[in-house]
């Protein structure tokens, strides 16, 4: 059997080398049918079942051989602050690891870095160039002119997340393997691998604590009473551009790693400390080495765990004129000194308890069924081998679900927000810079770098945070103030001439890089000012759901004051349809070509943005009236970004000239349908008078309805020549299930995942193995979607509308949530059996600050209750 496995293993490694090397020709659904199928026959009479201590429920990823591959099959484990990368090894784990703020470029590297903006004394020059844009739209016979080059800036040392190395576990013992398995735990947090060598088993645990903020590798034997030799050590090695650390001994148990990103560069540091009850640790220098290497080693141990926590000489709080857009702050090693040994004080159990009860509380206040019955007879990985589209399985959709909110959680809470690829980034210069990009990327740009996109990705990322009940908002809200608000309101200034709030635009780093970013005709993806009105729309979302007034008054109102300052000064007239309207322009809908005027992603935006001052301008105690009267004046002449076509579509442009062929990846003009609510909440008295044509029209709900389906059908399954992403996919499914469209949607639920989703889970941006983590963050939200909806509405006293159930598919018919958060401070606890809600409970919070409002429970197309929001209050529904 040893041999069998042995060989497995070989053939295993060079499938998955092969089937990567042929990512253009195989898709991963084939690829990962031959793999499953090789380790049926190679593993699955050696590991029948999960193994012990997997969870009952089934809560978790589980497999029966080693990792190879990062992206494919690597399981994460994560703080926010830290993020690490497991492959599950035996004798030798080889972990990658993640610092949250480890970024090539920027200030660090280049001191004249100025965040891709232009000089003061360029102000009037680009003035006067952004006026013949905009004449020059005007004028055109067809709305668009060829590019604006002449006002964008090439985004030298933009720079990109990167890999902090890796740290290599190796044990002394080279005897055969046999029951081998590695799973992830999804209600710990705990990533786990168990294996025997001959008569002693063994067992290895990883997790990253939060209260901690430190990571932990634990390692003994279940059999022996002393482990055989451990020695730790570091290395860069495959990483590269990351220069050789200096590793060295701090004290006899803990190793130090300093090392720069670029030289010139940033800073990190690592320290990583054993300990051993029982055992003797000692470090070690290694003779002759340049720079200085050093390792751990282990003797004598019956147990034996290593902390590792690290950091940056980064500092968000130094991005602004006074701190002149440094980003620099102390060298970290004081404070890591203080982490560790905070970290090290007590015992492993309590290290790991410490870890399970936060990770618990954050994650336990929801919960959600689908009525799955766990299958622990096969391991994940040929579970999804065997998926299907439209066939489905409850149980792997489910633990999709946990894992999603998983990663959030495990990516979100540290001092920066979960990027374009959460925390987890294996090379020097990632895919788009993982950066906090809205999203405006081709196929051709992923080759290059890797950032955060602020058109979609960061967006998709919480989605399903304040509805899921997920707490994990404030590093997002924080980034949003420290790095773009400061620069902000400078390339306000110079490139817009507008004096009040601040803009960024497509692509977004850490060192506040708000410019329009020069690269070919990129106006596509660079011309987007709208991004910080699409996050404004974040904040509204996180007051709307909690009702936390003092965090409102402090922090929400003043950033979504300051961008709808900005939006107030940038809407112009309408010069070219000379319909009295305001529009912007230049516009283009995210990483579309065309640019023109009232692009209809933008005009929704803003008319959700100016909505949001009037909603929470008196929670805000703001005195500035004639602020809120210039807001609510140009909301009402503003173009609202809704047209219907000549083919029966809801147009993307105010020039009508979608085509019926187009399937490109975004679905920007249907923003207000998901996520935002300009159409799913449509109302004609408050959107619906234009002039079409010459001639005074006013939609219907039913008509602004029938284009948007029109145009989402003509959209495609998210497979179109521009990319084969699961970030599109899961927003189509998303859009389908606010349409109540079952059918549709769980076909583009399961498409995704078994188009795009690898055999760890990871989302793939295209077949070719690019992860980026936005379709596993805002999967969860498509799955809501389907169960409740309780969008957002224009005037807070218009009744919320909630339904139940408006796109369940025939695969959960049975099923429960618990601790969803709906608008209002409101808890919803729901059931449902056969297809039908069997019972709702609705709580209000104890204290909502005085935001009572009318609420409309709906199900099936029927009123089933109807209630006021008073502090306290609960309504069980039972009558469906």
């Amino acid at each position: 059997m040893e041999l069998f496995q042995v060989l497995g293993n070989f053939l295993r490694a060079c499938l998955v080398r092969a089937s990567t090397a042929l990512h253009g020709i195989l898709p991963y659904s084939v690829r990962e049918r031959l793999l499953s199928a090789l380790g049926i026959v190679t593993y699955v009479s050696l590991i029948p079942s999960a193994p012990p201590g997997f969870p009952s429920s089934g809560n978790g990823l589980w497999y029966t051989a080693p990792g190879t591959v990062w992206v494919q099959e690597f399981l994460p484990i994560g703080n926010g602050y830290l993020g690490a990368m497991l492959p599950g090894g035996t004798s030798q784990e080889v972990t990658q690891l993640n610092i949250e703020s480890l970024w090539s470029g920027g200030p660090f590297q280049d001191p004249s870095y100025n965040g891709g903006n232009h000089l003061p004394s360029q102000q009037s020059k680009i003035a006067s160039k952004m006026q013949n844009i905009r004449e020059a739209i005007f004028a055109s016979p067809t709305g668009t002119i060829d590019n604006i080059d002449e006002i964008m800036t090439p985004g030298d040392t933009y720079g990109s997340y990167s890999s902090a190395g890796h740290l290599v576990a190796t044990l002394d013992s080279t005897g055969a393997v046999s029951k081998y398995a590695r799973w992830l735990d999804l209600d710990e947090a705990v990533s786990r691998t168990t294996w025997s060598d001959g008569s002693t088993t063994f067992l290895r645990e990883s997790f990253c604590s939060h209260p901690l903020q430190a990571c932990v590798q634990y390692l003994n034997s279940t059999t022996s009473h002393v482990l055989p030799i451990v020695t730790y050590a570091y290395t860069v090695a495959g990483i590269d551009g990351l220069p050789a650390p200096n590793v060295t001994c701090l004290d006899d148990r803990t190793l130090s790693i300093r090392n720069y990103v670029s030289i010139p560069g940033m800073l990190y540091e690592i320290l990583a400390q054993a300990q051993a009850p029982g055992g003797l640790v000692s470090c070690s220098a290694v003779s002759g080495a340049s720079p200085p290497n050093a390792t751990l080693t282990v003797l004598g141990a019956s147990e034996v765990w290593i902390s590792w926590v690290g950091g940056t000489n980064y500092d968000m709080a130094a991005g602004n004129a006074a701190a002149k857009y440094s980003f620099q702050g102390p060298d970290p090693h004081n404070n890591l000194v203080a982490l560790l040994s905070s970290a090290n004080r007590t015992s492993y159990a309590e290290i790991l308890n410490g870890h399970i009860k936060d990770y618990t509380s954050l994650v336990t206040p929801f919960s959600l069924s689908l009525g799955q019955t766990p299958d622990l007879n096969a391991p994940t990985d040929q579970i999804l081998a065997g998926y299907r589209t439209s066939v489905g399985d409850a149980y792997l959709e489910w633990v999709l679900f946990n894992y999603g909110r998983y990663l959030l959680a495990s990516s979100a809470r540290g001092t920066l927000p979960a990027n374009l690829q959460g925390v987890w980034a294996d090379g020097y210069s990632n895919p788009w810079g993982a950066d906090y990009r809205k999203h405006l990327a081709s196929i051709e740009e992923v080759i290059l770098i890797s950032k955060p996109d602020s058109n979609i990705n960061i967006q998709m990322n919480y989605w399903a945070a304040e509805l899921s009940n997920l707490d994990v908002t404030q590093s997002l809200f924080d980034y949003i103030e420290n790095t773009w608000g400061p620069r902000g309101a400078y390339t306000a200034q110079v490139l817009y001439n507008i004096s009040e709030g601040f803009v960024t635009h497509g692509e977004m780093n850490i060192f506040g890089h708000t410019g329009m970013k020069l690269g070919g005709n990129s106006a596509q993806w660079a011309n987007y000012p709208e991004s910080n009105a699409w996050m404004m729309i974040h904040a509204w979302d996180h007051f709307d759901h909690t009702n936390d007034v003092h965090w409102w008054k402090t922090q929400g109102w003043p950033l979504v004051k300051s961008v709808a300052s900005f939006h107030l000064e940038k809407l112009i007239e309408d010069l070219h349809f000379n319909d009295s309207t305001l529009v912007t322009a230049p516009c283009n809908s995210p990483e579309q070509v065309p640019i023109t005027l009232g692009c209809a992603h933008a005009q929704q935006l803003i008319w959700q943005l100016f909505n949001t001052i009037e909603n929470g301008f008196e929670a805000a105690g703001d005195t500035d009236v004639a602020f809120l009267d210039a807001v609510i004046s140009k909301r009402q002449q503003m173009d609202k970004g809704l047209r219907i076509g000549q083919w029966g579509q809801l147009q993307e442009w105010k020039v009508d000239m979608d085509m019926p062929d187009d399937t490109h990846r975004h679905l920007s003009h249907l923003i207000g349908l998901y996520p935002g609510y300009a159409i799913a909440s449509y109302s004609p008295e408050l959107q619906g008078g234009l002039i079409v044509n010459g001639t005074f029209t006013r939609y219907t709900k039913e008509q602004i309805l029938d284009a948007a389906e029109t145009s989402l059908f003509h959209r495609g399954i998210g497979r179109g020549p521009d990319a084969d992403a699961g970030w599109e996919k899961v927003w189509r499914a998303a859009a389908w299930a606010q349409l109540a469209n079952e059918t549709e949607f769980y076909k583009e639920l399961t498409h995704t995942i078994e188009r795009n989703f690898a055999p760890n889970l990871f989302s793939m941006y295209t077949s070719d193995g690019i992860f980026q983590i936005d379709a596993n963050l805002g999967y969860p939200a498509a799955v809501l979607n389907a169960l409740l909806h309780a969008p957002d509405i224009a005037n807070i006293n218009v009744p919320l509308q909630v339904t139940l159930l408006p796109a369940l598919p025939v695969a959960w018919s049975t099923g429960e949530i618990k601790g969803a958060r709906i608008r209002g401070g409101i808890t919803l606890d729901f059931a449902w059996n056969d297809g039908r809600p069997t019972t709702a409970t609705f709580t209000v919070d104890q204290y909502i600050a005085g935001r009572e409002r009318d609420v409309i429970v709906n199900y099936d197309g029927q009123v089933v209750a109807q209630f006021r929001s008073h502090g306290g209050y609960s309504q069980t529904v039972s009558s469906f």
